[in-house]
């Protein structure tokens, strides 16, 4: 291999990102609205749920209650109804996600020491709002029983539980690092997925054929350029990350970096393949959408967790290299962790990028068919 050749490829292939404003809007812009979109749009934290209640009883305790659920910032109460009917169309329409109905003999049961009973409907359409919902029901409850009484029951065991890493349970902190893992799987391959099918498709590649350019030498030439490209996006994606979102970066970034160089390679060249196979930039793209973006967002353990899954799919996220980058991002930003924890993923990281080279250069052929 001649490094003079792959230079000259990789300026060939610099000069015609120049030349196409499409490619760079696409190199550059992209990441940056996808990590713009999702980030502010996925979510798991539930707050402000809307709430309407029904009091019938209408004294300082049944007040006192919807208070407590206002005051917790989990629910905000939009209406009071005056019929048990309403509910239906509050909960039917979306307009609310809970209703609280107090009944008339609430404030006396509580005087007389007995257990009063309130009603509270979730819309549970949302199964994991409605969950989260239902476990601040039952912490309000419990915290409005104690200041009722103005006694705190003593319970036989005091757990004193501490989060770890990620003490203030934000959402956004997990989401964001597995969400760079995604964006980039997306972007490295559709990149790259046009470059031989541009040439094949513009009738440059019998040219470039005609050259004592080896095909090792040509997809290195084509990766060099996209690869810095993929680079300036992580960086600019951890640096959205840390200074947008309030995420923390706790490990060091050159070892982010080196590990996020390793998982381009792998991207880039997986990207070469699809093109090499395609021979056409519209069945490429789409072809790299499908095989990144589903299996990133879906089997990655970004979203879900991959130990929920059955066991057949559990085994087949072993070879979806966004796995792996998951969890080097996470452990990265989140735990610090050196790379003595991650040098498993790294390893399988570089497996995959070296095979995937390999199968692109042995799938290529210096032949017009």
């Amino acid at each position: 291999m001649k490094l003079l050749r792959v230079k000259a490829i990789a300026k060939k292939e610099i000069t015609q990102i120049r030349r196409d404003p499409l490619s760079l809007a696409m190199a550059f812009l992209m990441p940056v609205m996808l990590l713009f979109i999702f980030g502010y749009a996925i979510t798991l934290d539930v707050n402000n749920l809307k709430t309407v209640v029904y009091d019938r009883d209408r004294s300082s305790l049944s007040r006192e209650l919807v208070s407590q659920f206002r005051e917790s910032g989990y629910f905000t109460i939009i209406a009071y109804i005056n019929e048990y009917k309403d509910i239906d169309k509050y909960l039917d329409t979306g307009k609310a996600m809970a209703a609280i109905t107090i009944p008339v003999e609430f404030s006396k049961d509580i005087t007389v020491g007995r257990a009063a009973e309130v009603q509270v409907i979730v819309d549970g359409s949302d199964s994991n709002t409605a969950t989260i919902a239902l476990g601040y029901i039952s912490a309000i409850s419990e915290l409005y029983s104690q200041r009722i009484k103005g006694i705190r029951i003593k319970p036989l065991i005091d757990p004193r539980v501490r989060v770890w890493y990620n003490p203030e349970l934000k959402s956004r902190n997990f989401i964001i690092p597995g969400l760079i893992a995604v964006i980039m799987a997306v972007i490295t391959a559709l990149l790259t997925s046009l470059t031989i099918a541009r040439e094949w498709e513009r009738g440059t590649m019998e040219q470039l054929i005609s050259t004592p350019v080896k095909p090792a030498e040509l997809i290195l030439g084509k990766l060099i350029p996209y690869f810095f490209i993929g680079i300036i996006d992580v960086v600019l994606s951890v640096l959205l990350s840390v200074f947008l979102f309030d995420v923390p970066l706790r490990g060091n970034p050159f070892l982010l970096m080196s590990l996020s160089g390793i998982f381009l390679f792998g991207g880039l060249s997986l990207g070469i393949l699809i093109s090499i196979a395609a021979k056409s930039q519209l069945v490429s793209s789409q072809i790299s959408m499908i095989a990144t973006f589903l299996p990133a967002f879906l089997l990655s353990g970004f979203m879900f967790a991959i130990s929920n899954m059955p066991k057949p799919l559990q085994v087949f996220t072993l070879i979806i290299p966004a796995r792996y980058f998951v969890t080097i991002l996470k452990g990265i930003f989140l735990k610090g962790s050196s790379l003595e924890f991650l040098i498993f993923e790294a390893m399988l990281l570089s497996v995959f990028g070296l095979f995937v080279f390999a199968m692109a250069n042995k799938k290529f052929k210096k032949t017009v068919e």
